[in-house]
C-alpha cells in the first residue's frame, strides 16, 4: 500500500489549505496517523496526529489553526489549515503505523508555500 498525499500548493499568509493523504489499498489495524513536515535546511517535526480512537494531538505551533482528522470510510487523512504563515512553509508528509508492531508507511510529501 503507498500513500498519495496531494493538497498543497502557494497561499498568502493568512490563507487556508485543505491536505489529504489517500491509501492506495485498504491498510488494516491501523494504530495512527500523522501529518509532518519539513522546511528547507531543518528537520522534520511533527505537525499533527490522530489515533486509532479518534484522539488528536497537535503540536503547539499550529494548536488553533490546523485540524487533523480521517475519513473513517477509506482511511483518507487530512488537515485542514487555517491562517497560514510564511513559517508554516516545507514539504508536508502522512505517516501511517499500522499492526502489531506499528510497521509505518510513508507518503512522499506535498509543498506547502505561504508568502508574506
Amino acid at each position: 500500500v503507498q500513500l498519495q498525499a496531494f493538497g498543497g500548493g502557494l497561499v498568502q499568509a493568512g490563507g487556508s489549505l485543505r491536505l489529504s493523504c489517500v491509501p492506495s489499498g485498504k491498510i488494516f489495524n491501523i494504530n495512527l496517523m500523522s501529518w509532518y513536515r519539513q522546511a528547507p535546511g531543518k528537520q522534520r517535526e511533527l505537525v499533527a496526529q490522530i489515533t486509532s480512537g479518534g484522539r488528536k494531538r497537535y503540536a503547539e505551533f499550529v494548536q488553533g489553526r490546523f485540524t487533523i482528522s480521517r475519513d473513517n470510510a477509506d482511511d483518507t487523512l487530512n488537515l485542514q489549515m487555517n491562517n497560514l504563515k510564511p513559517e508554516d512553509t516545507g514539504a508536508y508528509l502522512c505517516e501511517v503505523q499500522s499492526g502489531r508492531f506499528n510497521r509505518a508507511i510513508w507518503g512522499e510529501g506535498t509543498l506547502v508555500t505561504v508568502s508574506s
